[in-house]
């Protein structure tokens, strides 16, 4: 039995790697550098605090209110030390939708570092702690806890996603999914000691756990950057030395600009990953030029499916590289153990990292397909043998494109309904109208996807009589994450209209500025 099988759980995958790499660096964010006997040691501290703030008993699910410190990540390892869920929080999130989040997961409690202003006013009991507090356990023994931890059908976390109706919806992820994720990317990645890690995405995104535990899970060391840092990737890259890259595809597009990307200037990456957004072949071949020492792999999946479940690896030879219709790199093949239908060109799925079901039952209607392609009756049961519907539009790669493998890999082509990707994050356009509609004075509201150079924004429109502009943003700001705040906000006397009296969003693209190639 290989060593991946015997790990069932988060917390398996990383005292694996205490236990044969405890001298080795494990994490650097900022000045500080912990070992993995170090890291484990502030995780056995916050561990035994979360559990003594309800009397000895550890709590079910806990919120992480962290950013980029060592509170953040040593907290996630306690977390799942003492078998409860995570729940990321957005440090950046207006405090009513983290107040949402913790009323919809049903939270116990919150772990915070410190730089948010928010643990308060969430209704739950919070536990506040900086990295200074934190770092002063170095040296002293481990507390002594008694937690019977996880098991493989326990929630590992639950990632809040945008969603349709206006409300952020949870996906709940199982041990036993990530692990099963875990099992063939950790040794895809074909990382070990003395490798390192970027940490480019924040907790609330899932993206942020392949880095973690494929670093963790090999002896490698996480190196989290800076806010400011991640302005300037290859700057970053170049002073930490980093072997591994993932990313979206938009900071190459933020690189471009910078003038970065000159030839050769990434020599130390050997793997470079892109998720989370379309990769163009344009984007690659700037990357790769970059670093040509790096492999080049584009991976695709949604939250629902455990992080990526396709990923394509460029050719060494530019020659040899695919070229889609659209310009874009293929999304690839499935993971191990995963299988597929089409249904109308949409990507249906299931496998061991299929997640089970909305934590609210209630949004599983219409996203899933009965074993046979039938649609999902919501009354019934929802199996292991139930397809899970993306939303997304693939083709097949055509047979005489060079394409690497035997397996023909997909491409992505689109979305059959309004979510699109804001630098990475999911968004319902839905909800961005929805929060548009309930603020005083507007009458109706629409929004379209806006391109531009540092990829895909937002632009909306409204109806109606409101205060300015700039109230209306305001009050957006308090409502939605930056991320999901209109670039392009304007006021119009009527919406534009089909001759099926529905929202021309072509018409009200062009309008706004967001049509093919805008801005």
């Amino acid at each position: 039995m290989s060593l991946t099988a015997r790990r069932h759980t988060l917390d398996d995958w990383f005292t694996a790697s205490v236990a044969v790499h405890g001298d080795r660096a494990a994490l650097e964010t900022g000045d500080t550098v912990l070992t993995y006997t170090e890291l484990s040691l502030l995780a056995d501290h916050l561990a035994a605090a979360l559990s003594s703030g309800r009397g000895g008993k550890p709590p079910r699910r806990v919120g992480l209110l962290a950013g980029r410190s060592v509170v953040a990540y040593a907290g996630y390892l306690a977390i799942q030390r003492i078998g409860a869920t995570v729940v990321p929080l957005g440090p950046a999130y207006p405090a009513g939708r983290n107040a949402g989040i913790v009323r919809q997961a049903s939270l116990d409690a919150v772990l915070s570092d410190g730089t948010a202003e928010q643990p308060g006013q969430l209704g739950v009991p919070a536990l506040e702690m900086t990295d200074g507090e934190l770092l002063r356990h170095l040296g002293s023994p481990a507390p002594e806890t008694s937690v019977a931890g996880a098991g493989p059908d326990d929630l590992a976390y639950i990632m809040f996603t945008s969603g349709s109706t206006g409300v952020p919806q949870g996906v709940p992820i199982q041990q036993r999914n990530i692990c099963a994720y875990l099992a063939h990317a950790v040794p895809h990645r074909g990382a070990g000691p003395g490798d390192r890690f970027s940490q480019t995405f924040e907790l609330t995104f899932d993206p942020s756990i392949l880095d973690m535990y494929t670093a963790w899970g090999s002896g490698a060391t996480l190196v989290v950057p800076a806010r400011a840092e991640l302005l300037a990737p290859v700057r970053f890259v170049n002073r930490h030395a980093l072997t591994h890259w993932n990313s979206v595809p938009s900071v190459i597009s933020l690189a471009k600009r910078l003038r970065a990307l000159g030839p050769g200037s990434m020599p130390t990456l050997r793997a470079s990953m892109f998720c989370g957004e379309p990769l163009t072949l344009q984007q690659a071949r700037a990357w790769q030029r970059a670093a040509p020492n790096s492999s080049l792999e584009n991976a695709y999946g949604p939250t629902e499916l455990t992080v990526t479940c396709t990923a394509y690896r460029l050719p060494e030879d530019p020659g040899h590289w695919p070229a889609p219709a659209n310009g874009t790199v293929p999304i690839g093949t499935l993971s191990p153990g995963m299988e597929h239908r089409l249904f109308r060109s949409e990507l249906c799925v299931r496998g061991p990292q299929r997640f089970p079901g909305y934590l609210d039952p209630d949004n599983n209607a219409g996203r899933f397909l009965e074993a046979d392609g039938a649609p999902y009756d919501p009354a019934g049961a929802l199996t292991d043998a139930h397809w899970y519907r993306t939303g997304d539009r693939v083709a097949l790669l055509p047979p005489d494109e060079p394409a690497g493998s035997r397996d023909l890999p997909l491409v992505h082509i689109g979305r059959s309904d309004q979510q699109i990707q804001v630098h990475g994050y999911r968004v319902e356009l839905g909800e961005v109208e929805a929060a548009l509609r309930v603020q005083p004075g507007v009458s109706g509201a629409a929004a379209v996807p806006l391109a531009t150079r540092a990829g895909t924004e937002i632009a909306a429109a409204y109806t109606g009589a409101t205060d300015s502009e700039n109230d209306l943003r305001v009050a957006l700001h308090d409502r939605l994450p930056a991320y999901m705040v209109p670039a392009v906000l304007a006021r119009l006397e009527a919406l534009p209209l089909n001759a099926n009296g529905k929202v021309d969003r072509a018409a009200l693209g062009a309008a706004l500025g967001a049509g093919p190639g805008a801005r």
